[in-house]
Protein backbone atom coordinates (compact mmCIF):
# COMPACT_ATOMS: atom_id res chain seq x y z
CA UNK A 1 0.00 0.00 0.00
CA UNK A 2 1.25 3.79 -0.52
CA UNK A 3 0.45 7.45 -1.41
CA UNK A 4 0.43 8.48 -4.92
CA UNK A 5 2.58 11.00 -5.96
CA UNK A 6 0.42 12.53 -9.20
CA UNK A 7 -2.04 13.84 -6.22
CA UNK A 8 0.40 14.02 -2.88
CA UNK A 9 -1.53 16.68 -1.29
CA UNK A 10 -5.19 14.19 -1.16
CA UNK A 11 -3.77 12.51 1.55
CA UNK A 12 -5.34 13.20 4.99
CA UNK A 13 -3.03 13.26 7.30
CA UNK A 14 0.55 13.04 5.46
CA UNK A 15 2.70 14.49 8.46
CA UNK A 16 5.54 12.89 9.92
CA UNK A 17 5.94 15.73 12.09
CA UNK A 18 2.68 16.76 13.75
CA UNK A 19 2.40 20.24 15.10
CA UNK A 20 2.65 20.18 18.69
CA UNK A 21 2.14 16.61 19.46
CA UNK A 22 1.63 15.95 23.08
CA UNK A 23 1.11 12.46 24.71
CA UNK A 24 2.35 9.53 22.91
CA UNK A 25 2.75 11.35 19.85
CA UNK A 26 5.89 13.26 21.44
CA UNK A 27 7.44 10.14 22.86
CA UNK A 28 9.38 7.68 21.63
CA UNK A 29 8.61 3.24 21.67
CA UNK A 30 10.65 2.72 24.44
CA UNK A 31 8.48 5.38 26.56
CA UNK A 32 5.17 4.49 25.19
CA UNK A 33 5.45 1.35 25.39
CA UNK A 34 5.29 1.15 29.15
CA UNK A 35 1.48 1.39 28.52
CA UNK A 36 0.24 -2.23 27.76
CA UNK A 37 -2.90 -0.91 25.92
CA UNK A 38 -0.85 0.92 23.79
CA UNK A 39 1.73 -1.39 22.98
CA UNK A 40 -1.90 -3.68 22.23
CA UNK A 41 -2.58 -1.00 19.50
CA UNK A 42 0.74 -1.15 17.91
CA UNK A 43 0.73 -5.07 17.80
CA UNK A 44 -3.01 -4.79 15.89
CA UNK A 45 -1.96 -1.74 13.47
CA UNK A 46 1.49 -3.81 12.57
CA UNK A 47 -0.58 -6.63 11.97
CA UNK A 48 -3.06 -5.04 10.36
CA UNK A 49 -0.96 -3.33 7.84
CA UNK A 50 1.49 -6.53 7.63
CA UNK A 51 -1.29 -8.72 6.31
CA UNK A 52 -2.30 -6.05 3.86
CA UNK A 53 1.10 -5.87 2.30
CA UNK A 54 1.24 -9.73 2.09
CA UNK A 55 -2.36 -9.32 0.70
CA UNK A 56 -1.42 -6.72 -1.97
CA UNK A 57 2.46 -8.23 -3.24
CA UNK A 58 -0.36 -11.83 -4.06
CA UNK A 59 -2.77 -9.76 -5.82
CA UNK A 60 -0.44 -7.62 -7.95
CA UNK A 61 1.30 -10.87 -8.96
CA UNK A 62 -1.73 -12.37 -9.99
CA UNK A 63 -2.94 -9.04 -11.60
CA UNK A 64 0.46 -9.15 -13.73
CA UNK A 65 -1.33 -11.73 -15.97
CA UNK A 66 -3.95 -9.46 -17.07
CA UNK A 67 -0.94 -6.91 -18.11
CA UNK A 68 -1.16 -6.66 -22.16
CA UNK A 69 2.42 -6.55 -22.66
CA UNK A 70 6.04 -7.62 -21.48
CA UNK A 71 6.66 -3.92 -20.36
CA UNK A 72 3.08 -3.48 -18.42
CA UNK A 73 3.88 -6.92 -16.85
CA UNK A 74 7.37 -5.87 -15.28
CA UNK A 75 6.11 -2.54 -13.99
CA UNK A 76 3.04 -4.87 -11.99
CA UNK A 77 6.09 -7.11 -10.68
CA UNK A 78 7.98 -4.27 -9.87
CA UNK A 79 4.90 -2.91 -7.69
CA UNK A 80 4.08 -6.40 -6.21
CA UNK A 81 7.77 -6.83 -5.00
CA UNK A 82 7.79 -3.12 -3.25
CA UNK A 83 5.06 -4.36 -1.03
CA UNK A 84 6.46 -7.58 -0.05
CA UNK A 85 9.71 -5.53 0.75
CA UNK A 86 7.20 -3.26 3.08
CA UNK A 87 6.01 -6.53 4.27
CA UNK A 88 9.71 -7.71 5.56
CA UNK A 89 10.27 -4.87 7.44
CA UNK A 90 7.10 -4.69 9.16
CA UNK A 91 7.25 -8.17 9.98
CA UNK A 92 11.15 -7.44 11.65
CA UNK A 93 9.42 -4.53 13.42
CA UNK A 94 6.92 -7.40 15.10
CA UNK A 95 9.75 -9.27 16.12
CA UNK A 96 11.67 -6.69 17.14
CA UNK A 97 8.94 -5.40 19.77
CA UNK A 98 8.31 -9.27 20.78
CA UNK A 99 5.24 -10.06 19.07
CA UNK A 100 5.08 -12.88 16.58
CA UNK A 101 4.21 -11.80 13.45
CA UNK A 102 1.82 -14.64 12.64
CA UNK A 103 -0.15 -14.41 15.61
CA UNK A 104 -0.65 -10.49 15.03
CA UNK A 105 -1.35 -10.68 11.16
CA UNK A 106 -4.11 -13.56 11.92
CA UNK A 107 -7.25 -11.66 13.25
CA UNK A 108 -6.73 -9.37 9.87
CA UNK A 109 -6.28 -12.17 7.29
CA UNK A 110 -10.22 -13.28 6.68
CA UNK A 111 -11.09 -9.66 5.93
CA UNK A 112 -8.94 -8.60 3.88
CA UNK A 113 -8.91 -11.91 1.81
CA UNK A 114 -12.70 -11.28 1.37
CA UNK A 115 -12.15 -7.74 0.12
CA UNK A 116 -9.95 -8.89 -2.50
CA UNK A 117 -12.05 -11.96 -3.21
CA UNK A 118 -15.32 -9.43 -3.71
CA UNK A 119 -13.00 -6.71 -5.55
CA UNK A 120 -11.21 -8.85 -8.16
CA UNK A 121 -10.44 -6.77 -10.96
CA UNK A 122 -12.16 -8.68 -13.98
CA UNK A 123 -9.20 -6.93 -16.64
CA UNK A 124 -6.23 -5.12 -16.82
CA UNK A 125 -7.74 -1.81 -16.40
CA UNK A 126 -10.02 -2.52 -13.05
CA UNK A 127 -6.63 -3.99 -11.74
CA UNK A 128 -4.96 -0.51 -12.31
CA UNK A 129 -7.84 0.96 -11.10
CA UNK A 130 -7.54 -0.65 -7.67
CA UNK A 131 -4.28 -0.88 -7.01
CA UNK A 132 -4.25 2.80 -7.43
CA UNK A 133 -7.42 3.82 -5.76
CA UNK A 134 -8.03 1.08 -3.46
CA UNK A 135 -4.52 1.08 -1.68
CA UNK A 136 -4.61 5.06 -1.63
CA UNK A 137 -7.54 4.39 0.46
CA UNK A 138 -6.07 2.00 2.31
CA UNK A 139 -3.13 3.80 2.92
CA UNK A 140 -5.04 7.33 3.92
CA UNK A 141 -6.57 5.10 6.83
CA UNK A 142 -3.26 4.08 8.10
CA UNK A 143 -1.98 7.43 7.77
CA UNK A 144 -4.71 8.74 9.89
CA UNK A 145 -4.20 6.00 12.47
CA UNK A 146 0.04 7.25 12.13
CA UNK A 147 -0.23 10.93 13.61
CA UNK A 148 -1.24 9.13 16.83
CA UNK A 149 1.53 7.17 17.27
CA UNK A 150 4.88 7.21 19.13
CA UNK A 151 8.19 9.09 16.74
CA UNK A 152 9.40 5.18 16.23
CA UNK A 153 6.18 3.63 14.98
CA UNK A 154 5.12 6.81 13.25
CA UNK A 155 8.04 6.72 11.17
CA UNK A 156 8.14 3.16 10.28
CA UNK A 157 4.36 2.95 9.22
CA UNK A 158 4.64 6.38 6.66
CA UNK A 159 8.02 4.93 5.02
CA UNK A 160 6.01 2.04 4.37
CA UNK A 161 3.50 4.14 2.99
CA UNK A 162 5.58 5.99 1.14
CA UNK A 163 5.42 5.68 -2.41
CA UNK A 164 7.05 3.02 -4.07
CA UNK A 165 7.25 5.35 -7.46
CA UNK A 166 4.60 3.70 -9.51
CA UNK A 167 1.49 6.42 -9.19
CA UNK A 168 2.30 7.96 -12.66
CA UNK A 169 2.40 4.60 -14.18
CA UNK A 170 -1.32 3.83 -13.23
CA UNK A 171 -3.09 7.04 -14.10
CA UNK A 172 -1.00 6.92 -17.66
CA UNK A 173 -2.19 3.52 -18.32
CA UNK A 174 -6.39 4.54 -17.23
CA UNK A 175 -5.90 8.16 -18.76
CA UNK A 176 -4.92 6.96 -22.50
CA UNK A 177 -7.61 4.08 -22.25
CA UNK A 178 -10.39 6.28 -22.15
CA UNK A 179 -8.70 8.99 -24.25
CA UNK A 180 -8.59 5.67 -26.86
CA UNK A 181 -12.21 4.60 -26.10
CA UNK A 182 -14.52 7.02 -23.84
CA UNK A 183 -17.43 4.30 -23.11
CA UNK A 184 -14.86 2.82 -20.80
CA UNK A 185 -14.77 5.96 -18.56
CA UNK A 186 -18.06 5.11 -17.14
CA UNK A 187 -17.24 1.81 -16.49
CA UNK A 188 -14.21 1.97 -14.52
CA UNK A 189 -16.27 5.03 -12.72
CA UNK A 190 -18.58 2.39 -11.37
CA UNK A 191 -15.73 0.15 -10.35
CA UNK A 192 -13.86 2.88 -8.22
CA UNK A 193 -16.82 3.73 -6.64
CA UNK A 194 -17.24 0.13 -5.69
CA UNK A 195 -13.57 0.11 -4.50
CA UNK A 196 -14.49 3.20 -1.63
CA UNK A 197 -17.52 1.01 -0.58
CA UNK A 198 -15.82 -1.94 0.25
CA UNK A 199 -12.57 0.27 1.10
CA UNK A 200 -14.41 1.90 3.84
CA UNK A 201 -16.57 -0.59 4.90
CA UNK A 202 -13.35 -2.70 5.31
CA UNK A 203 -11.62 -0.02 7.40
CA UNK A 204 -14.51 0.61 9.15
CA UNK A 205 -14.46 -3.24 10.69
CA UNK A 206 -11.55 -2.58 11.77
CA UNK A 207 -11.99 0.29 14.16
CA UNK A 208 -15.66 -1.28 15.34
CA UNK A 209 -13.82 -4.85 16.32
CA UNK A 210 -10.26 -3.77 17.60
CA UNK A 211 -10.61 -1.86 20.58
CA UNK A 212 -7.34 -0.56 21.88
CA UNK A 213 -6.75 0.25 17.78
CA UNK A 214 -10.18 2.30 17.71
CA UNK A 215 -9.49 3.80 21.00
CA UNK A 216 -5.60 5.07 19.22
CA UNK A 217 -7.57 5.83 16.25
CA UNK A 218 -9.33 8.45 18.08
CA UNK A 219 -6.61 10.29 20.10
CA UNK A 220 -6.91 8.24 23.13
CA UNK A 221 -3.77 6.58 24.13
CA UNK A 222 -2.65 8.86 26.38
CA UNK A 223 -4.04 6.33 28.95
CA UNK A 224 -6.50 5.23 26.76
CA UNK A 225 -9.41 6.91 28.13
CA UNK A 226 -10.85 8.30 25.24
CA UNK A 227 -13.26 5.96 24.18
CA UNK A 228 -14.77 5.02 21.06
CA UNK A 229 -15.74 8.46 19.20
CA UNK A 230 -17.98 7.86 16.58
CA UNK A 231 -17.92 11.57 15.24
CA UNK A 232 -14.22 11.80 15.46
CA UNK A 233 -14.06 8.65 12.99
CA UNK A 234 -16.78 10.11 10.87
CA UNK A 235 -14.91 13.38 10.76
CA UNK A 236 -11.81 10.46 9.73
CA UNK A 237 -13.74 9.35 6.80
CA UNK A 238 -15.19 11.90 4.90
CA UNK A 239 -11.38 13.12 4.84
CA UNK A 240 -10.81 10.06 3.47
CA UNK A 241 -14.04 10.48 0.93
CA UNK A 242 -12.39 13.94 0.23
CA UNK A 243 -9.19 12.23 -1.12
CA UNK A 244 -10.43 10.28 -3.23
CA UNK A 245 -12.69 12.32 -5.54
CA UNK A 246 -9.21 14.38 -5.88
CA UNK A 247 -7.58 10.84 -6.92
CA UNK A 248 -10.82 9.81 -9.19
CA UNK A 249 -10.24 13.10 -11.00
CA UNK A 250 -6.31 12.48 -11.71
CA UNK A 251 -7.75 9.07 -12.98
CA UNK A 252 -10.33 11.23 -15.65
CA UNK A 253 -13.01 10.04 -14.02
CA UNK A 254 -16.04 11.35 -12.19
CA UNK A 255 -16.35 10.70 -8.72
Amino acid sequence: MRSMPTVENASPADDSNPAEATGIASQDWATASASPQYRAAVVDLLGALAYGELAAFERLAEDAKLAPTLDDKAELAAMASAEFHHFERLRERLTKIEAEPTAAMEPFAQGVDAFHRQTAPSDWLEGLVKAYVGDSIASDFYREVASHLDTDTRALVLGVLDDTGHGNFAVEKVRAAIEADPRCGGRLALWARRLMGEALSQAQRVVAERDALSTMLVGGVDGMAAGFDLAAVGEMFTRITKAHTKRMAALGLAA
